[in-house]
């Protein structure tokens, strides 16, 4: 802070004068950097320098309360503190939280905004689905009608043609009738005449009135019976005339159902060239399971392959570590052979000095006995009795000293050069093998540092993808994954805190069955949309659901078919998730003890149902 009231702050304080001097090759950070006043004497005691090794090399000639900082973030002060690049600060971490912050929360106002479009959308869309439903039951209520209609009209047909039958044998009996009485009635005609002239050749007129009323009575009898026949035929003709006519009507509708039965084969053609390119479609889809089955043993060896070196790099560490441990025992033993052989060379100069002693000696008894000189570098001076005892107490001592020392190894120098050698190759070899160790150290920080990235990265878009599908899915609420246990992401755990609409944050264990399975559906949903599967099978999954969430789930599964292309392979028992798929199968058992195998395409029923405009048209 400015604010000199405040506990910790920036005080304005003069410029230098004179302005201490800043390194060769580094240039004050005040040219660069804008700040307060209050900082210009720290920005001027801060130089810039093109790369580490410049700094590094001026870090000596600084003088107090300077510093150097180079362009990639590596810093070096007067007094020997030292950052190397990269490394992170509080302030950098503080400055990168802040900066993470700001993003999250534009972030937030994005996904708030959003969230708001996907309402209304879902609003739309719920309206439209219950607009489609309604459709649906319409059309299928009109359907049903349809058929029965169709059914009506079908026994109307066999009725009338039933009828037309009878009245066409009717009709046949009436011609027969009419031809009868026809006869009769000439055969009444011929009576009457021979019984007019038998009349008029007969003398007796009571008997030719007598036949005479006879024959009208007959006559009357067969005009009766004619009129008869002829209202009989009158009728018969009538309704021989109405069932041509409804023989016409049954004509026209037999066109009719003609050309909606071309109408259907059409249709059916047509939906014979979709099972065609669906079959087309399902074999090139069927082919690709082989390509990726490649891929995929590709993977599997390149997977086998990296783990046949990992072991190898394992095993070769570990042969390494126990080298190492090996020649560490053999270095110690070689210091102690080393050490050993020092001593035996501080014991043979010692076994030098003693004989030089023991010569001095013997030269003295060779000159005192036999009265010669035997080239004595250095005589001693003094010759007395005392002298001399001391010099064979003391010959006697070295001599025994000598023979407890043992033999004297010839070899020692030799020997001592061999072990130098082997020292030197252990040496050599200990260094190639921590430069393996640390090659190896740093391949597997690399790896652990690739999948923290990856893991980071793909954690970030499942859990966005799972706040967005929980929110979908539940009509509201909030929830996020969190990991736990451990900051590093290799070796932390996964939590689900979840907020059902209506409820306090908590974890997945706290929650209902209902929204443990939309919980976990969304989370499930969140990872394919990550790396989506080209087959998925969800065995009942929406019995633990109430009916608007199975329409939730439903409309979540054909936007997932949309988005990612993967098919959905649903064992379930609910009526409204059987609705909504494409196809069916399941068993039934029309006959005890006989299992039966059905399959119903829906989609193919909603087109027959509510077939397309221009195929209706």
């Amino acid at each position: 802070a400015l604010n000199p009231g405040a506990p910790r702050h920036w005080r304005e304080l003069p410029v230098f004068d004179p302005m201490p001097g800043l390194p060769a090759g580094a240039t004050p950070l005040a040219g660069s950097v804008q700040g307060p006043v209050a900082l210009a004497r720290a920005l001027s005691q801060i130089g810039l320098v093109e790369n580490d090794q410049v700094g590094a090399d001026n870090q000596a000639n600084l003088l107090p309360g300077q510093s150097l900082v180079s362009r990639a973030g590596a810093i070096w002060r007067w007094d020997g503190y030292t950052i190397r690049a990269g490394t992170p600060t509080q302030a950098a971490v503080r400055l990168q939280q802040r900066n993470r912050l700001g993003g999250l929360r534009t972030r937030l106002a994005a996904a708030e905004q959003e969230a708001a479009a996907a309402r209304s959308v879902r609003l739309a869309a719920e309206t439209a689905s219950q607009a489609a439903v309604v459709a649906e039951q319409t059309s299928r209520n009109s359907r049903r009608e349809w058929e029965q209609k169709l059914e009506r009209a079908r026994g109307s047909l066999t009725s009338l043609r039933n009828q037309a039958a009878t009245a066409a044998s009717r009709l046949a009996a009436a011609d027969d009738q009419l031809a009868r009485i026809t006869v009769e009635r000439d055969e009444a005609l011929s009576a009457l005449a021979q019984v007019r002239e038998s009349t008029t050749a007969l003398p007796d007129i009571g008997a030719l009135r007598a036949a005479v009323d006879q024959a009208r009575a007959a006559l009357s009898a067969a005009r009766s019976r004619e009129n008869t026949a002829r209202g009989e035929r009158d009728a018969l003709t009538r309704d021989h005339a109405a069932r041509i006519n409804r023989r016409r009507v049954i004509v026209a509708e037999r066109a009719g159902w003609g050309e909606r039965s071309k109408d259907a084969a059409d249709r059916v053609t047509d939906l014979t060239a979709r099972q065609t390119e669906a079959e087309e479609t399902l074999k090139d889809l069927e082919a690709r399971p082989a390509a990726i089955a490649v891929r995929r043993a590709e993977a599997l060896d390149a997977l086998s392959a990296a783990e046949a070196a990992h072991r190898r790099a394992a095993e070769a560490l570990s042969g390494a570590s126990n080298h190492a441990l090996e020649m560490d025992r053999a270095a110690r033993a070689a210091e102690a052979a080393l050490a050993s052989c020092r001593e035996d060379a501080v014991r043979a100069e010692g076994g030098l000095q003693q004989a030089s002693h023991a010569w001095g000696t013997v030269a003295e008894r060779i000159l005192e006995r036999l009265g010669a000189n035997p080239a004595l570098p250095d005589p001693p001076s003094d010759l007395s009795q005392d002298s001399e005892d001391k010099a064979r107490r003391r010959l006697e001592r070295q001599l025994k000293e000598r023979e407890e020392m043992g033999p004297v190894n010839l070899r020692a120098e030799q020997e001592a050069e061999d072990v130098e050698k082997q020292i030197g190759t252990i040496e050599t070899e200990r260094d190639e093998l921590t430069t393996a160790i640390a090659k190896l150290r740093g391949s597997i920080g690399h790896l652990n540092r690739e999948g923290r990235e990856r893991l980071t990265e793909v954690f970030q878009e499942v859990d966005k993808n799972f706040q967005q599908l929980f929110t979908r899915m539940f009509g509201g609420g909030r929830a996020h994954l969190a990991l736990v246990g451990s900051d590093d992401p290799l070796e932390a755990g996964l939590e689900i805190y979840a907020q059902p609409p209506g409820k306090k944050l908590a974890t997945l264990s706290l929650l209902s069955g209902g929204e443990q399975a939309l919980t976990a559906l969304s989370l499930i949903f969140a990872v394919f949309r990550c790396n989506p599967a080209p087959v998925c099978v969800l065995d009942e999954v929406d019995a633990p659901l109430d009916d608007a969430n199975v329409e939730r789930f439903c409309t979540l599964l054909e936007d997932m078919v949309r988005d990612t292309g993967t098919r959905f392979l649903v064992v379930t028992h609910h009526p409204l998730t059987m609705a909504r798929m494409d196809r069916l199968y399941g068993v039934t058992m029309q006959e005890r003890g006989v299992s039966r195998l059905l399959s119903v395409d829906l989609t193919a029923a909603n087109d027959l149902i509510d077939p397309p405009r221009m195929a209706a048209e």
